[in-house]
């Protein structure tokens, strides 16, 4: 009979989490030191369940005391002695090495990268350890996938199921402080987070009579950025694409576009003096900075592909909407300005639209490209609400692109008030027929036949190389120096943002 129970034990050390026990676990390894049960389940997450099933009979234990019995009332009979011995000690060991099959058993995930674009090779390396000194006949270990590696081998197997989802199976046999390593390729085709976990243990005895099952609450994260292409490819200027920067006058200098130098006045900064200019002239110069109205952009993005927003949406619309206004930050990035993102779509298990307050930080557009690659369709709001409600909160000399799939009245209402009230604004639309022309606003159309994004094929080998495609060359040369973000940075509407430096007031 089947011998089943669920076992729910949360963490035991709150004070330093997964990252924590993780290292002691590992120490203790190295150290040749069995870890303990809680230290494990600290280790790999939250056990969420556990299972023992056998085919031993319930009979045979009563039988083996019975055996035993007669054979003493035969006169110590010996086979019937012997045999029921013999029963005790494999029930006896059985038990005892299904209790302790799991103790000390580690399984770990490694990447080669966990933030890519789509079509490009991450490679997965599995690490099993078996921490003590009782070996394992058998260990297999369930993982939970959302697509299935380019390659298996003969203990490795790929399991899917109706839900869409797939179930890598690796099996292994480790001796007394023994351990293992498979390495697997995967490669994303399309923009997202991808969740690989949870993952089941699963062994038993050596007589296989017993088998125990654990499932584990460990799970990993990857991010596949959306493409990105040159605004060249997408047809816009390559030069001041959303608006001249250079004004008559302004409040606000670029310490970037240098102008030229004039002599040094009491009242000029110190950091602003030229250094090398003053050593050939033999007195001070100081730096004339170009005065600049566009060092901020703040992107718009309306995942609404419909005159509606609750009325559907276009999936290939969304996505290439979704790559320009990537290639628009990546764009901004380059030159060394200060980038927002604002969505009206939401992130997975949430109903706010996404928030990432402009800034030069330089895991900037790392933050906006995470924010992008967890776009969903649901819109949360019109687009029309968003850019009048974030608009105060953005700097005066900012500029206000908008991204989108349709160009509707509501949305020129809007780009008009804006204008009036003194916003630089743009606008990017990737309907098939022409937007209007909006009075005093940069307007770009951008059709499907126009957009690289929909023609990207990539190919792949089971080597993990990718045919060179000229998108993936694109691609990288644009982003090569992505630093890697440890969390999204998108706020949820209602939650200050952090300061940006600029003159606000009350109005649009």
């Amino acid at each position: 009979m089947d011998n089943i129970h669920i076992v729910l034990r949360e963490l035991s050390d709150g004070s330093d989490g997964l990252e924590g026990a993780d290292k002691r676990a590992g120490g203790r390894t190295r150290r040749g030191v069995l870890s303990s049960f809680d230290d494990l389940v600290a280790a790999r997450g939250l056990v969420l369940r556990e299972r023992q099933d056998s085919v031993f009979s319930d009979a045979w234990l009563p039988m083996a005391i019975l055996l035993i019995i007669v054979g003493l009332l035969a006169g110590r009979n010996a086979p019937m002695l012997a045999l029921g011995a013999t029963l005790l000690l494999i029930y006896g060991v059985s038990v005892w090495w299904k209790d302790n099959a799991l103790s000390g058993v580690l399984y770990r995930r490694s990447f080669d990268r966990t933030r890519v674009f789509p079509g490009e090779a991450v490679r997965l390396t599995i690490d099993v350890f078996n921490d003590k000194l009782l070996p394992l006949t058998w260990l297999r270990f369930d993982d939970r996938l959302p697509l299935a590696p380019v390659e298996s081998g003969e203990i490795a197997e790929v399991i899917s199921d109706t839900h869409g989802e797939y179930v890598l199976q690796n099996v292994f046999t480790l001796r007394g402080n023994g351990s293992a390593s498979r390495t697997f390729t995967f490669f994303f085709p399309r923009r997202g987070f991808y969740m690989l976990g949870p993952v089941s243990y699963r062994s038993g005895d050596i007589f296989t009579l017993f088998t125990i099952e654990r499932d584990y609450d460990d799970r990993s994260r990857i991010v596949v950025y959306p493409p990105v292409w040159p605004l060249e490819q997408l047809g816009l200027p390559a030069k001041e694409p959303f608006g001249e920067l250079s004004v008559q006058r302004s409040l606000f200098v670029d310490p970037i576009r240098t102008q030229g130098i004039r002599d040094y006045h009491p009242r000029d900064r110190f950091r602003d003096i030229h250094w090398k200019a003053s050593a050939r002239r033999g007195n001070l110069q100081t730096k004339i900075y170009d005065p600049s109205t566009g060092m901020t952009l703040a992107i718009f993005l309306n995942v609404a592909t419909m005159r509606r927003h609750w009325m559907g949406f276009h999936p290939e619309q969304l996505e290439r909407a979704i790559s320009v206004a990537a290639s628009a930050a990546s764009y901004a990035a380059e030159q060394k300005w200060a980038i927002g993102l604002y969505v009206n779509g939401s992130v997975p298990r949430s109903d706010q639209s996404i928030r990432v307050p402009p800034g030069r930080s330089p895991d900037q557009l790392s933050h906006i490209l995470e924010a992008l690659a967890a776009t969903r369709e649901f819109a949360t709001a019109s687009i029309e609400k968003l850019m009048m409600r974030e608009s105060p909160r953005l700097p005066w000399a900012a500029t206000m692109l908008l991204v989108t799939a349709h160009v509707g009245e509501e949305v020129v209402a809007v780009l008009l008030r804006l204008k009036e009230a003194g916003r630089r604004l743009a606008l990017i639309s990737l309907a098939d027929e022409a937007p209007p022309a909006v009075p005093g606003i940069l307007v770009y159309h951008v059709p499907q036949s126009a957009s690289p994004v929909e023609s990207v094929a990539f190919t792949t080998e089971v080597l993990g190389s990718i045919d060179g495609a000229g998108a993936r060359a694109a691609t990288e040369a644009a982003l090569a120096a992505i630093p890697v973000p440890s969390d999204l940075a998108a706020e949820p509407d209602g939650e200050s943002g952090d300061e940006v430096d600029g003159n606000h007031n009350g109005s649009l």
